[in-house]
């Protein structure tokens, strides 16, 4: 039978009933350093030299505590799949970005809104910002598969950084800045894993501004753009997130895409990305779930971007047709 290389490390403890605080002790350690339950006791994470010290910390306190663990290499071939444990870590952090999310608005509401910011207000915002900002930095760093929810949570702190910093955002532009012209024959780039923002983006990009374009997808990690390649979706790309906006709408209003059947596909894309219930039109539910399909059908993003492709054609001709 051919070999093939575990991809996860599992632990599986028993620990005592008592003391209390041992349980919670290490439930905590877990989720701090990003495992997933599969079953009752038995957690998970990718194999890598950092994730079994990780495990083998834990195990360490688990026995001292009068418990029992055990440490091991799998695959998942039968029941659950390496795709659907993928799904979970990929929920668990959505989970995450989305409570950073939530703090951010909360920070939002504290800004005055007819007068500049005094010394304490400030120093209280800048305060409230740092924590966000090492909150975000702490998911980022147990997001091993991508999890869409990162840009809106990266692109929400950096609204409040640039708030109260008093400047204006690096990355924005007027609607029109960027002329198609100037956009044709570049390489795209973006996060591998694609979901609702990037399809779309893809989408937008072949179908109004280079029918030619061509999409690389890359780590999220310290990937530096070569002089003919153009970001999108990802930290510190020409064309991301914007304050409450996803990258459809930054896209649209910088390249100066006016098709009046694109906003409430922006509107929708902009919905099922933020998870804010901003618009609520009535056929978000049903993208969101065609979406969610293509996902966990495909795990090529060539093949996402194809299917996604279609999905925007076919909502794009609905909306055009509908004002008609």
């Amino acid at each position: 039978m051919e070999d093939v290389a575990e991809r996860w490390l599992l632990l599986i403890h028993q620990i005592p009933p008592k003391p209390n605080y041992l349980r919670v002790k290490i439930w905590r350690r877990l989720q701090r350093i990003g495992a997933v339950a599969v079953k009752n006791s038995v957690y998970v994470l990718p194999k890598s030299d950092q994730n079994q010290e990780d495990f083998q910390w834990l195990l360490r306190e688990i026995v001292e505590g009068k418990g029992d663990a055990s440490i091991c290499e799998a695959n998942f071939v039968d029941g659950l799949s390496n795709e659907q444990v993928e799904r979970q870590f990929q929920a668990a952090r959505d989970a995450d970005y989305g409570r950073i999310v939530d703090d951010a608005r909360k920070v939002a509401a504290l800004f005055p809104t007819r007068r500049t910011l005094d010394k304490a207000l400030r120093a209280e915002l800048e305060g409230e910002i740092a924590k966000l900002r090492r909150k975000l930095a702490e998911i980022v760093a147990i997001d091993f598969f991508g999890a869409p929810g990162r840009d809106a949570a990266e692109g929400a702190v950096r609204d409040l950084e640039t708030r109260v910093s008093g400047r204006k955002s690096t990355s924005s532009a007027p609607s029109g800045s960027w002329r198609r012209e100037d956009l044709a024959g570049k390489t795209w780039i973006t996060r591998r894993g694609i979901h609702v923002d990037r399809m779309a983006c893809a989408w937008l990009i072949r179908r109004f501004i280079d029918p030619d374009a061509r999409f690389k997808f890359v780590s999220p990690k310290g990937y530096k753009p070569l002089p003919d390649e153009i970001r999108f979706d990802m930290f510190e790309a020409e064309f991301t997130h914007e304050g409450d906006n996803c990258s459809f709408e930054v896209l649209l209003q910088r390249v100066g895409l006016g098709d009046a059947a694109l906003k409430p596909i922006a509107e929708i894309v902009h919905d099922i990305d933020l998870k804010d219930s901003k618009f609520g039109r009535d056929e978000t539910i049903g993208i969101e779930r065609l979406i969610a399909g293509i996902a966990m059908a495909h795990k090529d993003d060539e093949v996402r971007l194809a299917r996604g492709a279609a999905v925007f054609d076919d909502l794009y001709e609905y909306f055009k047709r509908k004002r008609g």
